[in-house]
């Protein structure tokens, strides 16, 4: 059971890392871009569909980790879940910056287009409002970034909070355990003075008995032997 959960966590990651290797591919893309503006919206429809891929495997990811049955195992695979996150939140912020490159390019594309005489109005407009409604998907993305850090981060309060409860526990499981050894030697103690003490009370006893029988033993002889 323990090797299958590690296979697929691993599979999760390589799939993690490929969509990863391909957001960077298409952000590059979009950062050479210089139009036209359906080029642009086809790249920016493609990355965002490969983020909504991603995001999902981190979930995955992030759900495998709380079916560990060990804690460091569920530890390891959050953090690595963590980073991963990171890296996405990278690539969005990237992504914002190389759209606005386009933006700037297709810009002075269009300025140059004017000052050579063509008739751009109409194109202009639909590339500025391509470029307006990709950055509102952006923005959502990121803060969809944000509101899943901010359950991790949660989370991660819970896990510590666990792991102060058990760190309690054990404590006061320790300090029992060093009382009761107290009284484990307090009670050897005890019974090694008892045993003394016995031994003590035997040796007096049979003393006591030696005397009685020999004060026995002299009353009987003056009585029955008088002469001797």
């Amino acid at each position: 059971m323990a090797f299958s959960s590690d296979v697929h966590v691993r599979i999760c990651g390589q799939e993690i890392i490929k969509y990863d290797l391909e957001i960077k591919a298409l952000i590059q893309d979009i950062r050479e871009c210089c139009g036209p503006q359906a080029v642009l919206l086809d790249l920016n429809s493609t990355v965002k569909e490969k983020f909504n891929q991603l995001r999902q495997r981190i979930q995955d990811m992030e759900q495998m980790a709380k079916e560990q049955d060990r804690e460091t195992d569920k530890q390891a695979i959050l953090s690595e879940t963590e980073g991963h996150r990171k890296q996405m939140l990278s690539n969005q912020m990237a992504w914002r910056k190389a759209n606005l490159a386009c933006k700037l390019a297709i810009d002075n594309l269009e300025k140059d287009e004017l000052l050579q005489g063509g008739d751009s109005v109409r194109q202009r407009k639909a590339t500025k409002e391509g470029l307006v409604q990709t950055s509102s998907d952006i923005t959502e993305s990121l803060m969809s970034i944000s509101r899943m850090m901010s359950q991790q981060v949660h989370q991660s309060e819970e896990t510590i909070g666990t792991l102060a409860a058990s760190s309690r526990t054990v404590q006061e499981t320790n300090e029992e355990f060093k009382a009761m050894t107290g009284t484990i030697h307090l009670g050897r103690k005890l019974i090694l003075k008892y045993n003394r003490r016995e031994l003590t009370d035997k040796l007096l006893i049979f003393l006591a008995l030696a005397l009685f029988l020999a004060t026995v033993l002299y009353i009987l002889k003056k009585r029955l032997f008088p002469f001797i």
